[in-house]
Formats: C-alpha cells, sequence, structure tokens
C-alpha cells in the first residue's frame, strides 16, 4: 500500500513506538496513579514524563497544564463545553476549522443562543481579510475566537498571530486547534497570544490513535465537563480541585501515551526543523507533478510558503469518491475523498458542489516514488 492518508492518521509510525507499546503492554499495563506497586509507578512515570516532553515542545513550564485525553475532539469539548456563554457571546472561528469545533459549537449556540461568525478569508488566495476581520470585531466584540493552524483541507498554514492579536485586544479567548501542526510547526506558547493549544496525538505527533489533548495557557478556570475517578481525593464527590486531575477522569490509555512518549522522543531527536523541511520537499515536488496534469485541480493557498503537506484536488473525469475507490482498488493507493468533516472550507474553495475533494495528505515518511506512483496512476486514467 501506498499511503497518503497523514491528515487523518500518520503511518507508518517510528520503529521505537512499536517497542514502546510492546514494552508497556508486557510489562506495566496496568493502571496508572491507582496504585503504589512497581508497575503502576511506572506508568505513571512515563505519564508524566509524556507530560513533560509536551510542556517542552510548546515551551511551557508546568508540565501539569497538559491535558491528556483520547483525541482532540474530546479535548476541544472539554474546552468549549467548559467555558462560560450567554445569549449575547460571540464566537469567532475561521472556515478552516474541523467538525470538532464546528458541531460542538452548533449544540452550545442552540443551547444559548449565542452567535457563531466566520472569519473573512479570500476563497481564491486562502488568505486572510485582515481589513474585514477587523471591522467586524469592531461591530461585535469576540469573546472566544478558535483558529485552525494548518487546514486539514489545503494545507494551508493560517496567519494565528495576525488574528489572536486581534482578538486579545477585545479581551478574548484564543483557542488553537494545532492537531495539524503540533510536531511540525514549533510552537511557543510563551509567547503567543494562545489560551488553550489542542493537539491530536496520532498525526504530526506519529502516536497512536487514542491520545490527544490540550495544554492550558491561562489563569481562566474551565468548568469540569466530563467527571469520575482519577484515584486522588476520592471522598471528595466533587473533581479534584488540581490540575491536571480536575480536566482528566477515567483511566489513562497507558499503552497510547507509552506510544506517544516514545514517538516524541523520535520527534526530539530529528528536530521539528528536519521534519518540516523534508515534509516541505516532498510537497513541492508533489505540486509540482500534480500541475502537470491537465485533468487535475488543485486548491491550494496562494502563499506557497504558508503550505505544507496536504493537498485537495479534483478530477475532470471523476468524482472524488470515484477517483479514491479507483486509486485505491487498482493501485492500492491510500487517499480520502469527500468533505474531510470541515463544513465550511469547501464554500470558500468552491467544491461544495462537487463532492467535496481528493486529499493527498505526506507524512515524514512518504516518498518521492509513493508520489510518482500516484502521478501515473493518476496519467493513466486521462
Amino acid at each position: 500500500m501506498i499511503y497518503l492518508d497523514n491528515a487523518a492518521t500518520t503511518f507508518p509510525k517510528p520503529e521505537c513506538l512499536y517497542n514502546a507499546v510492546n514494552e508497556c503492554m508486557k510489562n506495566f499495563a496496568v493502571n496508572a496513579g491507582r496504585g503504589t506497586y512497581k508497575a503502576a509507578r511506572q506508568a505513571s512515570e512515563v505519564i508524566h514524563n509524556t507530560r513533560t516532553a509536551l510542556a517542552k515542545l510548546v515551551n511551557i513550564s508546568d508540565e501539569n497544564n497538559v491535558i491528556l485525553s483520547p483525541s482532540a475532539t474530546i479535548a476541544m469539548n472539554i474546552i468549549l463545553n467548559g467555558l462560560e456563554y450567554t445569549s449575547n457571546s460571540t464566537v469567532y472561528i475561521t472556515p478552516f476549522e474541523h467538525n470538532a469545533v464546528a458541531r460542538p459549537l452548533k449544540r452550545l449556540a442552540d443551547i444559548y443562543g449565542f452567535s457563531v461568525e466566520v472569519i473573512p478569508f479570500n476563497g481564491k488566495t486562502q488568505e486572510l481579510d485582515a481589513d474585514a476581520m477587523h471591522n467586524r470585531f469592531i461591530v461585535k466584540h469576540p469573546d472566544v475566537v478558535i483558529a485552525n493552524h494548518i487546514s486539514n483541507v489545503t494545507g494551508n498554514i493560517l496567519p494565528i498571530d495576525d488574528i489572536f492579536s486581534a482578538s486579545k485586544e477585545y479581551g478574548a479567548v484564543n483557542i488553537l486547534d494545532a492537531s495539524q501542526s503540533l510536531g511540525l510547526l514549533p510552537i511557543d506558547l510563551s509567547a503567543r497570544k494562545i489560551d488553550f493549544l489542542v493537539f491530536a496525538g496520532h498525526k504530526n505527533l506519529y502516536g497512536n490513535i487514542g491520545t490527544g489533548g490540550f495544554i492550558y495557557n491561562s489563569s481562566l478556570k474551565l468548568k469540569p465537563f466530563f467527571t469520575g475517578g482519577t484515584g486522588s481525593d476520592s471522598l471528595n464527590l466533587e473533581m479534584p480541585a488540581k490540575m491536571p486531575d480536575l480536566y482528566e477522569p477515567a483511566s489513562h490509555d497507558i499503552v497510547s501515551v507509552s506510544a506517544l512518549n516514545a514517538s516524541l522522543s523520535w520527534i526530539n531527536s530529528i528536530g521539528i526543523k528536519n521534519i518540516y523541511a523534508h515534509k516541505k520537499e516532498l510537497t513541492d515536488y508533489a505540486v509540482q507533478k500534480l500541475s502537470e496534469l491537465s485533468s487535475v485541480t488543485l486548491y491550494l493557498p496562494e502563499n506557497r510558503d504558508k503550505h505544507i503537506a496536504i493537498i485537495s484536488i479534483t478530477h475532470s473525469d471523476y468524482r472524488p469518491e470515484e477517483l479514491a475507490d479507483i486509486l485505491d482498488n487498482d493501485f492500492d493507493i491510500a487517499v480520502r475523498s469527500g468533505y474531510h468533516c470541515a463544513p465550511y472550507i469547501h464554500k470558500l474553495i468552491g467544491t461544495e458542489q462537487t463532492g467535496g475533494t481528493v486529499r493527498i495528505s505526506l507524512g515524514y515518511f512518504s516518498t518521492k516514488d509513493d508520489i510518482d506512483c500516484l502521478i501515473d496512476a493518476l496519467r493513466e486514467l486521462d
């Protein structure tokens, strides 16, 4: 299989991850924080080391501000449901947001009656309309702003500093969806106006499905959304006041956390800059080759310096689902077709009526040979 669906889940994984999973399953796949015996202490140590590695990755000092969850979607729900709203609240999002953001907001807007506004971007260039954004902020002050760092449909790197700096002038809570960026782009929370950063462990952090979370960078206290056992303060029916226990009920998936801990060490050994440079080279190579095909339309940001790893295309002769099926069944090439859980972006780029796009997404272990095989397959279909 030629795997080109890394925006969904990176695959394959670093070899050290497989070794870590095997070691954990054999030796300490037990409940962390619930016992004082040796295996439980080892599990707790792995969780602590994982928090520390994530804190270091984003340059914060307190690893207890790293909240682990089973996915970025669950982490986003914890944050969004933990905020306070009124009917007069205004929440701003970008048109690049995933349903992990859009659907919780729809539910909350139905409950509280607040408005959800979309920050204006140019559909052709995919660039922020800064003047229009500032004007909207003046008319309707932002209370919460959520921005995707890298689009999971077009690979556009959004100008999050411009957006969050403007919204902070109104005291907004800023939430960064770094599901596609953490592990690929450097993120220094100490120098950015980001209150909460949401991450997915199984994408550019190269961990297992089953890990994600968020990183607290604010004095704001969220209401607990999930409650349950933590192994601490067990006679108290309220959630423990301290972090991370306050936001981490239930048993940790220690096997997946062990995998994430190993993959974070792997990322540190290679270096984010080197990972980015490799993926950027592959991205530019794929764009060049795809651009030579007359039957293919590419949906790229105009500023190619702000584009990485993800390429959406349509084909003149096939709907996206048809093309993806042919690539899978006839050429054993794995891509994704459809709307990619992103409800707003397809209106912006004009693919609502086409059935969405075919998404080609590259990982660290992708090769130019993989891209060449894709190009050969597409040429064969012309």
